[in-house]
Formats: structure tokens, sequence, C-alpha cells
């Protein structure tokens, strides 16, 4: 015997939406977002594994074949071959994570608004949130920061240090292209006839260029989203201030 059907949610009291509906709804799109959120990050560890393989595949490779040609004109010809396809794959694929990095932001943006309605419905839950309610940047810094682990941290200070920035996966696959990029730089300047003295200092000089443009790239996303970015809920509405 089948058991009897639940009864539908109702979904209009009086001429309103009830607040049923509205958990579901918005828990929908918390899910929704945090699928999105999954697959970004998913795409990122997959682009960076391919650019590692690609990478030690290629080492390899040259090792190989500077034992068989002892590091000859055969050699050079393939570094020369080999080695702009490495920089390519991890310029291409630092500019991909770094973008995956700006778009998950505007995913836990969109999560923290969320948030927020969850709380104007049920204001007794705050203190059980560790994350940010607040879609503007202490409420972002809130979610994103582990320093809340700390009995002093204050909600929307940044706990970030530059280990942390530096250790990032974007950072650590642009660091690899820059020294990619050096090595490059150096085999051609030896191979015109350059001394290996001067040719490791062009090849150490391109590089922590490359270095440097590729740290300061995300910086200026920050920055614009700071000038551009306006929220709907900041953390002053919050806190009265």
């Amino acid at each position: 015997m089948k058991s009897p059907a639940a009864p539908p949610l109702p979904i209009l009291d009086g001429d309103r939406v009830t607040d049923a509906v509205r958990v579901q709804i918005l828990a929908t799109e918390h899910w929704n977002l945090l699928a999105t959120r999954s697959m970004t990050w998913n795409e990122m560890f997959s682009r960076a594994s391919m650019f590692l393989t690609v990478l030690s595949a290629a080492v390899v490779a040259l090792a190989f074949v500077a034992q068989a040609t002892a590091f000859g004109e055969g050699f050079r010809l393939f570094a020369f071959v080999v080695l702009p396809v490495v920089l390519l794959l991890g310029l291409a694929t630092y500019s991909r994570l770094s973008a995956i990095n700006e778009y998950d932001v505007w995913l836990v943006a969109g999560m923290n608004r969320l948030r927020h309605a969850y709380l104007e419905m049920a204001p007794e839950l705050e203190p059980y949130f560790i994350s940010g309610r607040n879609d503007d940047i202490p409420g972002l810094w809130q979610t994103y920061s582990p320093g809340w682990l700390t009995p002093s941290y204050t909600p929307g200070t940044p706990s970030f240090n530059l280990g942390m920035l530096l250790t990032s996966t974007p950072n650590v696959i642009g660091a690899i292209s820059a020294l990619v990029a050096g090595v490059l730089a150096a085999l051609i300047a030896e191979t015109l006839g350059v001394s290996v003295a001067v040719s490791a200092t062009i090849g150490s000089a391109l590089g922590l260029v490359l270095l440097v443009v590729l740290l300061w790239s995300p910086m200026r996303g920050v920055a614009r989203m700071r000038r551009d970015y306006r929220p709907r809920f900041p953390t002053e509405e919050q806190t009265g201030t």
C-alpha cells in the first residue's frame, strides 16, 4: 500500500511568498554557486597539473637529447622547439588561473549575499555563521580568511601574508613560466655568440621582469575591483557605522 503523498508546499501566504519558499529559492541558488565554484577549482587544478606534466616531460626530453648530442646544435634546435611551447602553455595557464581566481571572488560575493538573506529571515542564527554575510571587501575577506581560528581575530580584518600570496597556484605557475622564459632567453643569447656570463644575466633579467609583470597583474585586478565594485550589503549597514 502506497503511503499518502505529502501535502504540497504552500507558495503564497496571503499576497506574499512564504518564508519556506524563499529559503528554498535561496538554497537552490546557493547550491548552484557552490557547484560552479567546485567546477572552477577542478579546472584550476586540472590546468595546473597539465602544465606541470608537460614541463616535466620537456625537462626529461631535454636531458636525454643533451646526453645524446653533448649539448651541441641538435640540443639547441630541440630546445628552441620545446621551450617556446612550454612557455606558451605556462602563460596561457597562468592567465586562465588568474581569471578563475577573479571569478571565484564574484561567486563568494554571491554566497555572502545569500547568507545575508538567511540572517534577515533568521537573525538569531548569526552566532553560528563563520563566513562573511556582507558582499563588500571586509565581508569577502572574512569568508576567505583563516584568521577566524585565532581568538583575537576581528571579522573582516585582512590576515593574508606575503607567503600566502606568493604560494598561490597562479603565482607558482607564473614563477615557473618566468623561469622558462629566462632559460630560453639565455639559450638564444648564447647561440648568438654572447658569453655565458652575459647570457645568464640576460636570462635572469628577462625572467625577473616577466615575474614582476605576472605578479603585478592580479594586484591590478584587485585595484580595479575596489574601484568599480558596488556592494549591495556593505558591512557598515550591519554595524551601523
